[in-house]
């Protein structure tokens, strides 16, 4: 058999794959605050999205609606992401009755476990003790430094990205299978859903930073707006304007006019004094 002629196990190739883990390294290429890495997926899994829908220009118009949407985590685990999703899609072609819902469901679930760990590995671990090393040899004049820095950190990177592309699909789909023969696959779609709730609610902490710095004098006491906002709900404010933007996207606004109104109406409001950053 050739190198890179199909098995009757999968329509693919090694080659395929390889294509997949290069065009991985584009996940940050397109990075916005709109999809975030939602363009840069799509186009890593898009060979083997025309593979599984090459009869259906229907169906591959469909996945690449469901995999332009947002999508953000640490980068090196996120083959383990394609892997699975191309095995979900697959699924999806193959079974009718198969739920397409669950497949960015999924995608969503995966992604604040993976990014976890891959933060830490990568970003706490890895990171620094290659900055470590490669300070050391500079330290001495090595010329070398910059090289131990790119192997150190490179290296786990790579063989990361390789090894979970293939785990996510050859273990992803026999996951999958079992979960739908077992109907187990509509219980973990709807704890994806929470987790995923979960997750853009940290998010929304973390990242919207909005406070109310209004404060009043009643009676000889000092009352600050934003701490009786905090005791009926900590972080009111984020909550209310991302749940405000959600509202807009729902009603299909395009997004330049989102933006515009989010840049007017917080610039009047900073400068009436309502909120803050």
């Amino acid at each position: 058999m050739a190198k890179n002629e199909m098995t009757a196990e999968s329509r693919f190739t090694k080659k395929d794959f390889r294509g997949v883990f290069w065009r991985s390294f584009t996940l940050l290429g397109s990075m916005n605050y709109e999809r975030m890495e939602g363009l840069g997926f799509l186009y890593a899994i898009m060979p083997l999205l025309r593979k599984i829908y090459k009869d259906d220009d229907e169906g591959l118009k469909q996945a690449m609606h469901r995999h332009i949407a947002a999508f953000n985590m640490t980068v090196a685990p996120s083959p383990f992401v394609m892997g699975t999703t191309v095995a979900m899609e697959e699924n999806a072609k193959e079974n009718p009755d198969f739920d397409v819902s669950t497949i960015n469901a999924i995608k969503v679930s995966l992604m604040g476990p993976l990014s976890g760990i891959g933060d830490t590995f990568f970003w706490g671990i890895i990171r620094i003790l290659a900055c470590a090393l490669a300070i050391g040899f500079a330290q001495e004049g090595n010329p070398v430094a910059p090289f131990i820095l790119l192997l150190v950190f490179n290296i786990p990177n790579v063989l990361t990205r390789l090894v979970t592309l293939n785990i996510g699909y050859n273990k992803g789909s026999a996951i999958l299978a079992d979960m739908e023969k077992t109907g187990k696959m509509q219980l973990f779609t709807h704890c994806a859903g929470i987790i995923g709730a979960m997750s853009i609610g940290c998010m929304i902490a973390m990242w919207v930073s909005i406070v109310c710095p209004l404060q009043f004098t009643i009676s000889g006491s000092e009352v600050i707006l934003q701490d009786y906002l905090n005791q009926i709900m900590p972080k009111i404010l984020p909550l209310c304007f991302t749940l405000g933007i959600f509202g807009c996207v729902r009603k299909k606004y395009k997004t330049i006019y989102i933006i515009a109104g989010i840049v007017i109406i917080g610039f009047a409001l900073g400068v009436l004094g309502l909120i803050s950053a």
